[in-house]
Protein backbone atom coordinates (compact mmCIF):
# COMPACT_ATOMS: atom_id res chain seq x y z
CA UNK A 1 0.00 0.00 0.00
CA UNK A 2 1.50 3.40 -0.99
CA UNK A 3 1.12 6.38 1.31
CA UNK A 4 0.64 9.38 -0.31
CA UNK A 5 1.94 12.09 2.50
CA UNK A 6 -0.80 14.81 0.98
CA UNK A 7 -0.77 18.76 1.66
CA UNK A 8 -4.10 20.26 0.27
CA UNK A 9 -3.85 22.89 -1.78
CA UNK A 10 -0.06 22.06 -3.17
CA UNK A 11 1.82 20.03 -5.83
CA UNK A 12 1.24 16.97 -4.33
CA UNK A 13 -2.56 17.11 -6.22
CA UNK A 14 -0.73 15.62 -9.03
CA UNK A 15 0.42 12.49 -7.29
CA UNK A 16 -3.18 12.10 -5.64
CA UNK A 17 -4.22 12.22 -9.33
CA UNK A 18 -1.55 10.21 -11.04
CA UNK A 19 -2.34 7.28 -8.73
CA UNK A 20 -6.08 7.39 -9.61
CA UNK A 21 -4.98 7.65 -12.86
CA UNK A 22 -2.89 4.36 -12.43
CA UNK A 23 -5.57 2.63 -10.19
CA UNK A 24 -3.17 2.10 -7.38
CA UNK A 25 -4.42 1.56 -4.06
CA UNK A 26 -3.22 4.14 -1.56
CA UNK A 27 -3.47 5.51 1.90
CA UNK A 28 -3.85 9.53 2.49
CA UNK A 29 -1.58 11.26 5.31
CA UNK A 30 -3.40 14.81 5.20
CA UNK A 31 -2.06 17.91 6.32
CA UNK A 32 -3.31 21.31 6.28
CA UNK A 33 -1.88 24.64 5.90
CA UNK A 34 -2.10 27.38 8.20
CA UNK A 35 -5.11 29.59 8.03
CA UNK A 36 -2.85 32.54 8.66
CA UNK A 37 0.83 31.89 7.03
CA UNK A 38 -0.32 29.40 4.45
CA UNK A 39 2.73 27.18 5.58
CA UNK A 40 2.64 23.72 5.84
CA UNK A 41 2.25 22.15 8.83
CA UNK A 42 5.24 21.50 11.70
CA UNK A 43 4.22 17.53 11.51
CA UNK A 44 5.86 17.10 8.15
CA UNK A 45 9.30 17.93 9.59
CA UNK A 46 8.64 14.87 11.82
CA UNK A 47 8.58 12.82 8.63
CA UNK A 48 11.14 14.49 6.57
CA UNK A 49 13.65 17.29 7.36
CA UNK A 50 12.48 19.82 4.74
CA UNK A 51 9.02 19.31 5.95
CA UNK A 52 7.40 19.36 2.33
CA UNK A 53 5.30 17.67 0.40
CA UNK A 54 4.44 15.48 -1.70
CA UNK A 55 6.14 12.26 -0.30
CA UNK A 56 5.30 8.88 -0.91
CA UNK A 57 6.13 5.80 1.28
CA UNK A 58 6.82 2.93 -1.16
CA UNK A 59 7.76 -0.37 -0.45
CA UNK A 60 9.26 0.71 3.27
CA UNK A 61 11.28 3.62 1.59
CA UNK A 62 10.40 7.38 1.80
CA UNK A 63 10.38 9.26 -1.33
CA UNK A 64 10.47 12.99 -1.84
CA UNK A 65 10.32 15.37 -4.85
CA UNK A 66 7.69 15.60 -7.18
CA UNK A 67 9.23 14.37 -10.32
CA UNK A 68 11.28 11.98 -9.08
CA UNK A 69 7.81 10.42 -7.65
CA UNK A 70 6.23 10.93 -10.71
CA UNK A 71 8.99 8.79 -12.63
CA UNK A 72 9.48 6.02 -10.44
CA UNK A 73 5.29 5.36 -10.35
CA UNK A 74 5.11 5.37 -13.94
CA UNK A 75 8.11 3.16 -14.38
CA UNK A 76 7.05 1.18 -12.00
CA UNK A 77 3.11 1.07 -12.30
CA UNK A 78 2.75 2.60 -15.78
CA UNK A 79 5.60 2.28 -17.99
CA UNK A 80 2.97 3.02 -20.73
CA UNK A 81 3.45 6.61 -19.35
CA UNK A 82 7.28 7.50 -19.96
CA UNK A 83 8.53 7.04 -24.13
CA UNK A 84 11.02 4.14 -24.86
CA UNK A 85 14.63 4.86 -23.80
CA UNK A 86 17.28 6.37 -26.04
CA UNK A 87 14.53 7.99 -28.23
CA UNK A 88 13.57 11.24 -29.08
CA UNK A 89 10.85 11.99 -27.25
CA UNK A 90 12.29 10.05 -23.97
CA UNK A 91 14.84 12.96 -24.52
CA UNK A 92 11.95 15.59 -24.69
CA UNK A 93 10.22 13.47 -21.68
CA UNK A 94 13.67 13.87 -19.34
CA UNK A 95 13.62 17.52 -20.63
CA UNK A 96 10.10 18.94 -19.57
CA UNK A 97 9.90 16.22 -16.33
CA UNK A 98 13.04 18.28 -15.29
CA UNK A 99 11.73 21.94 -16.47
CA UNK A 100 8.29 21.58 -14.36
CA UNK A 101 10.16 22.10 -11.00
CA UNK A 102 13.54 23.60 -11.97
CA UNK A 103 12.27 26.33 -14.63
CA UNK A 104 8.78 26.94 -14.64
CA UNK A 105 8.26 27.25 -10.91
CA UNK A 106 10.59 29.78 -10.48
CA UNK A 107 8.81 32.82 -11.45
CA UNK A 108 5.93 31.61 -10.57
CA UNK A 109 7.34 31.81 -6.81
CA UNK A 110 8.61 34.58 -7.22
CA UNK A 111 5.25 35.84 -8.25
CA UNK A 112 3.77 34.17 -5.35
CA UNK A 113 6.00 35.70 -3.12
CA UNK A 114 6.65 39.37 -4.19
CA UNK A 115 3.21 39.99 -4.77
CA UNK A 116 2.93 39.72 -0.60
CA UNK A 117 5.49 42.50 -0.36
CA UNK A 118 2.80 44.82 -2.49
CA UNK A 119 4.26 48.29 -3.58
CA UNK A 120 7.32 47.39 -2.23
CA UNK A 121 7.92 44.66 -4.96
CA UNK A 122 6.26 46.45 -7.79
CA UNK A 123 10.38 47.20 -9.21
CA UNK A 124 10.42 43.58 -9.44
CA UNK A 125 6.83 42.41 -11.34
CA UNK A 126 7.87 43.47 -15.32
CA UNK A 127 10.81 40.99 -15.14
CA UNK A 128 8.73 38.17 -13.14
CA UNK A 129 6.05 38.55 -15.66
CA UNK A 130 8.80 38.57 -18.85
CA UNK A 131 9.90 35.48 -16.92
CA UNK A 132 6.38 33.97 -16.68
CA UNK A 133 5.56 34.77 -19.92
CA UNK A 134 8.88 32.99 -21.40
CA UNK A 135 8.03 29.81 -19.37
CA UNK A 136 4.38 30.22 -20.88
CA UNK A 137 5.55 30.67 -23.75
CA UNK A 138 7.11 28.02 -24.01
CA UNK A 139 4.74 25.53 -22.86
CA UNK A 140 2.48 26.74 -25.24
CA UNK A 141 4.65 26.05 -28.35
CA UNK A 142 5.30 22.10 -27.16
CA UNK A 143 2.11 20.93 -26.76
CA UNK A 144 0.90 18.40 -29.06
CA UNK A 145 -1.86 18.58 -31.80
CA UNK A 146 -2.83 15.87 -29.30
CA UNK A 147 -3.28 18.01 -26.79
CA UNK A 148 -0.50 16.07 -24.65
CA UNK A 149 3.79 17.40 -24.19
CA UNK A 150 4.82 14.25 -24.86
CA UNK A 151 3.29 11.55 -26.45
CA UNK A 152 -0.26 11.43 -27.89
CA UNK A 153 -1.63 10.07 -24.54
CA UNK A 154 -1.61 11.29 -21.09
CA UNK A 155 2.48 10.86 -20.07
CA UNK A 156 4.46 11.77 -17.06
CA UNK A 157 5.56 15.33 -18.55
CA UNK A 158 1.61 16.00 -18.68
CA UNK A 159 1.33 15.02 -15.16
CA UNK A 160 4.31 17.04 -13.83
CA UNK A 161 2.96 20.10 -16.65
CA UNK A 162 -0.20 20.13 -14.83
CA UNK A 163 0.23 22.22 -11.84
CA UNK A 164 2.52 25.13 -14.05
CA UNK A 165 -0.32 25.06 -16.66
CA UNK A 166 -3.32 25.53 -13.89
CA UNK A 167 -1.26 28.31 -12.79
CA UNK A 168 -1.12 30.16 -15.73
CA UNK A 169 -4.95 29.68 -15.89
CA UNK A 170 -5.46 30.73 -12.76
CA UNK A 171 -3.75 34.28 -13.22
CA UNK A 172 -5.98 35.17 -16.20
CA UNK A 173 -3.83 33.74 -18.73
CA UNK A 174 -5.54 31.60 -20.79
CA UNK A 175 -6.36 33.72 -23.71
CA UNK A 176 -3.39 34.53 -24.12
CA UNK A 177 -2.25 30.74 -24.60
CA UNK A 178 -5.18 28.83 -25.71
CA UNK A 179 -3.46 25.26 -26.47
CA UNK A 180 -2.47 25.59 -22.23
CA UNK A 181 -6.11 26.43 -21.54
CA UNK A 182 -7.38 23.61 -23.14
CA UNK A 183 -4.45 21.03 -22.14
CA UNK A 184 -6.02 22.31 -18.71
CA UNK A 185 -9.65 21.80 -19.40
CA UNK A 186 -9.16 18.30 -21.04
CA UNK A 187 -6.99 16.95 -17.76
CA UNK A 188 -9.30 18.56 -15.12
CA UNK A 189 -12.19 16.95 -17.31
CA UNK A 190 -10.72 13.18 -16.71
CA UNK A 191 -12.49 10.92 -14.42
CA UNK A 192 -9.31 10.50 -12.06
CA UNK A 193 -8.45 14.01 -11.99
CA UNK A 194 -12.23 15.01 -10.77
CA UNK A 195 -11.70 11.40 -8.22
CA UNK A 196 -8.97 12.84 -6.76
CA UNK A 197 -10.20 16.03 -6.20
CA UNK A 198 -13.09 14.91 -4.46
CA UNK A 199 -11.02 12.32 -2.66
CA UNK A 200 -8.64 14.92 -1.09
CA UNK A 201 -9.85 17.88 -1.23
CA UNK A 202 -7.61 19.43 -2.94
Amino acid sequence: MIRLHHLNRSRSHRIFWLLEEIGLPYEIVPYERDATTNLAPPELLAVHPLGKSPMIELDGRLITESGAIVEILCQKFAPQMIPDANTDAYFSHLELMHFAEGSAMTPILLNLYVGRLKDAGAPLHPRINAELDSHFSYMESVLRPSGHFVMDDLSAADIMLSFPAEIAVRLGRGADYPALAKFVETIQGRPAYKRAMENGNS
